[in-house]
């Protein structure tokens, strides 16, 4: 495959490069949060169910408003709909360090406003837009590349903020978070859907709603929805709860920060790798196998003495196995029912990601303060990724007959 075939024109290109900046800044943000506890709780009074439940409305706003700013960017492009998001983003972390930050406020802030942000500027909204410049033939593998790309902000962001945190506050450490939120505002009017004649399909006359009938008619949808509930649910525990969890166990705060850099690191292979295979072989085989493996990822952790080593190897290992989920995952929605309306499709089965998400970050604060730790929660992720290792091999990867009579 060479570069003429796989850039088909300068719009791909550019949008290509801008939806990976915009995804490493949104997401290298948002990763940083859980590294925030120790000093929101000093100087706000946030216990620690209060900032899970944050966090845990914030991925319910990411996802509620995934299908909106989704259907947004299918009908009127992709940089007015992260544009848009930007806006709440900004808000969400200006408020969050300048007040008002506390009660009510403080949920408002870094749970709804913070979250509506992420629901457009995050990977869903940018990695639909890219798909839509790709034919099958290669699309997973540009996906995989604004994945991995975003998964570097996961790598740098726990190591600056660490440093910030320590040397200037968390005040400034989220007033510089800003700047850099500002810089992915102007950046997101270069994520451009394609116009009909760049666009890899043929225009095709369905409607809004009838491409959602279509959908949730379909069992291989209900099922890969019904899955992707269990990713959100796995990242947000470890992304949100492992710096108290290594603490808890006898470990310094650096190694968290290390876990997450780690995550971050090793996800860019993971996603590169699930794409490259997507574009291989079955998805849904691809699906459960990651799946399966975050379950003996968690176990090992769980299970092997407290040591930075044993920490460092759940970083790498679980980091692999991150975000490599989603090329698989947008791959076969798009591949069951097209790309004219991938925003909102894949909007909704992220919305499953969310409500997952949303009980990982809740239950995992919950669970630590009514029982002083995480153990429940950790046995809840591994049964969970029985679940979802099984419920995606009923799957048929087999686009809808309007596809193939088209």
């Amino acid at each position: 495959m060479n570069s003429d075939k796989f850039i088909k024109n300068k719009t791909a290109l550019i949008t290509l490069i801008a939806a990976c900046l915009v995804v490493l800044i949104s997401l290298g943000v948002r990763q940083t949060f859980g590294l925030f506890f120790m000093d929101l709780n000093k100087s706000l009074g946030v216990t620690n169910t209060e900032f899970g439940l944050a966090i845990g409305i914030q991925m319910l706003g990411w996802g509620f408003t995934g299908p909106i700013f989704g259907a947004i960017a299918d009908k009127y492009g992709g940089h007015k709909a992260i544009s848009l998001a930007f806006i709440f983003y900004i808000l969400g972390v200006y408020f969050l360090y300048s007040g008002p930050n506390t009660g009510i406020f403080f949920q408002i802030n870094l749970g709804l406003f913070i979250g509506i942000g992420l629901g457009g500027t995050a990977i869903s909204i940018p990695m639909s837009i890219v798909g839509k410049h790709f034919p099958l033939s290669n699309r997973t593998i540009a996906m995989s590349i604004v994945t991995s790309v975003g998964s570097f902000g996961y790598f740098i962001s726990p190591l600056y903020a660490t440093y910030s945190l320590s040397n200037n506050g968390w005040v400034e450490t989220l007033y510089i978070f800003s700047i850099f939120l500002i810089i992915g505002f102007v950046i997101a009017f270069f994520v451009r859907s394609p116009s009909l004649n760049q666009s890899p399909e043929k225009p095709s006359d369905q409607t809004t709603l009838g491409s959602l009938k279509e959908a949730f008619r379909n069992k291989s949808y209900i099922l890969l929805t019904a899955g992707f509930f269990v990713c959100g649910f796995h990242i947000t525990l470890v992304g949100t709860h492992v710096p108290m969890y290594v603490v808890d166990r006898g470990l310094e705060g650096w190694t968290a920060a290390m876990i997450l850099s780690l995550v971050g690191f090793f996800n860019i292979f993971g996603s590169l790798t699930s794409g490259f295979l997507s574009a291989k072989m079955s998805k849904k085989i691809i699906l459960s196998a990651i799946y399966f493996l975050r379950g003996v990822s968690i176990i090992l952790f769980i299970s092997l003495p407290p040591s930075n080593i044993s920490a460092f190897i759940f970083g790498a290992s679980f980091g692999f196995l991150w975000l490599s989920t989603v090329p698989a995952t947008v791959g076969i929605v798009a591949h069951l029912f097209g790309t004219k309306f991938l925003g909102l499709l894949y909007g909704i089965v992220f919305l499953s990601h969310q409500v997952g998400s949303f009980f990982g970050a809740y239950l995992g604060g919950l669970f630590h303060d009514l029982y002083g730790s995480y153990d429940y929660a950790w046995y809840l992720a591994i049964a969970l990724s029985i679940f979802a290792g099984i419920i995606h091999l009923p799957i048929i990867e087999k686009p809808v007959n309007r596809l193939l009579t088209s």
